[in-house]
Formats: structure tokens, C-alpha cells, sequence
């Protein structure tokens, strides 16, 4: 998800790179065959009390338990399709798979095998697990999603059929008060096409059916206990955008390459710009260079906070800023055919609720009962229409308005280059750990 509210493979192997991810196991997706019988129930072998050979034969009958039958997917081994195995079904011992892990350069290489920074490492065991469990999730519904989603869905179909897998695999429905706090859906689905780079999500309604000739930027959310694990890629189903999609694929990796403990945001920015503008495509016939989207960053990120303090530039700039031990990022670039600057438009649908929201009397009773909803259900972590549809809520946009206007709750607009432009996204969650540096969210899809 694109840096708020500013806004918004590593494709060259590291030597150093110790590349845990490639020997870790494989996220276990059942492809495309959902109707496994996981109850473990065999034919009905009951039999009569009294059959007549055993009267007639004087044996006495051997009495046969009767067999427990297990609920719903209680013996699975493998995911379903769609995605509705818990995860933590599939890793009773909660060993997630780990991300890939790349050793720290230059002055930083020490780290790796140093003690003190190994005993710091193990210190954060639950952490790293919340994240690993959160990243397990977020790839097994995202290639369930690469896989199934085709031109002719609408975008709702699209973000519920994301959405419903999220909250199968995390466990956490969000239908009961508080649950979606405890884990979930990291903030709405992001579906934006075309020229639209981010922030949109079909409201209650929408008709928008999505056609072959779409480039879809597919912006996916995990958490558990507030561990955002935030990652995109694009869609496109003709081939004439591929050029497009490597350029954005190839600069977000060199942003994941370049990031590290010490490093500064301005070094990062130049080398994603350099990266991502060496690209060129043509599309009808007309040549365009791919423009690094400038108004557009990364960001770091903070337990139950999508943005932190922190920005990562996918430009040149002068930002001295360095990232530090221990922190998270989110490195997504933006690539476009247009301008390469984005402005609000269209219909919002994403909100939040500010972290140092003020304290003001709210003279419209809907915005104080739907204030009341939104902190008790989300706290800060975003959320949007559907989201409050699905609660139960109904006629809440005056109140809704009213929070936004209070500076209570932020509204975050879909963010478009110019129409007819087309644009690009990829994105990982990288943790800064003491030893090494884990790119939770990779895959051997992106």
C-alpha cells in the first residue's frame, strides 16, 4: 500500500546473499482441485445386531467403535481452493517458512555472525513469527488470486474473493467486536486499474467488470496482532504491458537490494529511479519512456500503523534520513506511461483512523456512534466501505464525513496519473533484523 497521505527480484543475484527463502518449504496451495474429502470418514460399515450367519454360528459378535468424524478441515495437510485452511492448520508447530534473508554489506557484514546481535535476533521470536505467519497467508492467497482472477470478474468478486481468504487463513472473521484488531485484513483490498495507481477499492454497488485490455495493481494487506505485511503486484493479460511490469518489478528489487541498516532514503530513491527509467514500452504503436511515479513512496511500518514516520523517495532527492535496526519497511515502486505524478480522483472508498486523532465534541450523533464502531473494530488499521457495510452499518456517510472533517478519521482518495496513462506496481515487506535483512513477503512468484 502506497505511502499515506504524501502519496500515497531481485532480478540480479546478491552474492551475499544467503537466500534462505529458495531451500525454504513451499507455500502448500492446492492448485485448482477444491473437492479433496478431508473428513477422513470411509464407507458405512455398520451392521446389523443380530446378522443370521453369526446366530447360526454361535460367534459372538465384535463390537465396533463407532468413528469420529472430524470437523470441517481439521485433518487438512494442504490448502484448498479457494483458500479456506487456517494456517496455522497447516504449521501445528508454528515453524513458518522463513523469508529470504540476505546478509547486510560494507561495515555492516560483521552483524551475521555476530553474538550480540544473534541474542538480539532470538529475542524476537514471537515478532518474527507474527510476521512470517502473517507473510505464509499473504502468499497463499495472493497466488490463488494470480491464478484465478480473469477478465469478465467484477472488481468486487475480485477483492471479496481476496478478502474471504485472508480472513479464513488468519482466523479472524471480523464479524465479532475486536477480532479484526486481533488480525485480518491489513487494510482494504487495492484493485486500481490503468491510470489509477492506488487507494481504490469497489464500494457498495459498483458495476466495474474487468477487461482484458487492464493493467490491475493488486495491493494486499495481512496482519496479525497489528504485523502489517504489505505487498503488491500487477496484472496485465496482454503481453504488449510486459515491458511495463519488468521495469516496476526490476526497481522495486533494486529498492529491496539497496535497503539496509545505515542506508540513506536519497541513495535508495536514485538507484529505484535509475532502475525503473532505463525501461521503455510500446504500446499501439507509440513508444513511452516508464517514468518512476515521483509523488509516490515506500514507507516503514508500525504495529497497528500501515505508515510510519518514515518515507522511502522511488526518485533522487536529498532525504538523509536512514533506516535503522530493527525497523520494517514496505519498498514498493510505481511505474507510469504518463506524467509520472499522481492527484486525487474518483470516488474514495479507504479511511483510517488517525493515531493522534483529537479529542473534539461531535455534534452529529451518527459520527459519534460510528466513531465508537471504527475504534472498537479497526482502531488504526484502515478500512473502508464494504467494510462498515459488513458490519451492519447502514446511512453512515453523513457521520463518516463528519469524523473526516473533524481530523478524526483520514480519508485517502484513488491517486491517477493522467487518463490514458498506464501504471504499475510491485511491492515488498522487508525486516530490518539485527542479523540480517528478511524479505518476509517474497515468493517464488515475485
Amino acid at each position: 500500500m502506497s505511502r499515506w497521505p504524501n502519496k500515497c527480484q531481485f532480478t540480479g543475484s546478491d552474492p551475499r546473499a544467503v537466500n534462505n527463502f529458495a531451500g525454504m518449504p513451499p507455500s502448500r496451495v492446492d492448485q485448482p482441485n477444491g473437492d479433496e474429502d478431508v473428513s477422513g470418514d470411509d464407507k458405512d460399515d455398520d451392521e446389523g445386531p443380530g446378522e443370521p450367519d453369526q446366530a447360526a454360528s454361535g460367534k459372538k459378535k465384535k463390537k465396533r467403535k463407532p468413528k469420529k468424524k472430524k470437523n470441517g478441515t481439521g485433518g487438512a495437510t494442504k490448502q484448498s481452493s479457494p483458500p479456506r485452511v487456517l494456517i496455522s492448520s497447516l504449521f501445528p508447530n508454528s515453524q513458518y517458512p522463513v523469508g529470504e534473508e540476505v546478509e547486510y554489506r560494507n561495515e555492516n557484514n560483521y552483524r551475521t555472525t555476530s553474538e550480540e546481535k544473534r541474542h538480539l535476533d532470538r529475542m524476537n521470536d514471537d515478532f518474527l513469527c507474527e510476521y512470517r505467519q502473517g507473510a505464509e497467508v499473504h502468499r497463499q492467497v495472493r497466488q490463488w488470486a494470480q491464478k484465478n482472477i480473469k477478465p469478465g470478474q467484477s472488481l468486487t468478486e475480485i477483492a471479496e474473493g481476496i478478502e474471504d481468504g485472508v480472513r479464513a487463513l488468519t482466523g479472524h472473521q471480523g464479524l465479532e467486536e475486536g477480532d479484526n484488531i486481533k488480525g485480518g485484513m491489513g487494510f482494504p483490498t487495492g484493485l486500481s486499474r490503468n491510470h489509477c495507481a492506488a487507494h481504490y477499492t469497489p464500494n457498495a454497488g459498483n458495476k466495474i467488470i474487468l477487461q482484458k485490455e487492464d493493467v490491475m495493481k493488486v495491493d494486499i494487506g495481512v496482519h496479525l496482532n497489528g504485523r502489517i505485511v504489505d505487498s503488491a503486484f500487477t496484472l496485465a493479460f496482454d503481453p504488449v504491458y510486459d515491458n511495463l511490469l519488468a521495469a516496476v518489478k526490476d526497481a522495486t528489487n533494486t529498492g529491496v537490494r539497496e535497503a539496509g541498516i545505515d542506508v540513506r532514503m536519497s541513495d535508495i530513491g536514485a538507484a529505484i529511479q535509475e532502475t525503473m527509467e532505463s525501461y521503455e514500452v510500446e504500446i499501439g504503436g507509440q513508444t513511452f519512456p516508464v517514468k518512476a511515479i515521483r509523488n509516490l513512496n515506500g514507507h516503514n511500518i508500525t504495529q497497528h500503523s500501515i505508515h510510519g514516520s518514515k518515507s522511502v523517495p522511488i526518485v533522487k532527492g536529498g532525504d538523509q534520513t536512514k533506516m535503522e535496526e530493527g525497523e520494517i519497511f514496505a519498498i514498493e515502486t510505481f511505474g507510469s506511461t504518463g506524467k509520472g505524478y499522481v492527484r486525487d480522483d474518483m470516488e474514495t472508498s479507504h479511511y483510517a483512523k488517525k493515531a493522534d486523532a483529537p479529542n473534539v465534541p461531535l455534534r452529529v450523533s451518527s459520527a459519534r456512534t460510528l466513531l465508537n464502531s471504527i475504534t472498537k473494530n479497526f482502531g488504526t488499521i484502515p478500512f473502508c466501505r464494504r467494510y462498515l457495510d459488513r458490519l451492519g452499518h447502514e446511512k453512515y456517510l453523513l457521520g463518516l464525513n463528519n469524523l473526516v472533517s473533524s481530523g478524526i478519521v483520514e480519508a485517502y482518495p484513488p491517486l491517477c496519473d493522467i487518463k490514458g496513462s498506464y501504471t504499475a506496481q510491485f511491492e515488498h515487506t522487508i525486516l530490518l533484523r539485527p542479523t540480517v535483512k528478511e524479505v518476509v513477503s517474497r515468493g517464488d512468484d515475485y
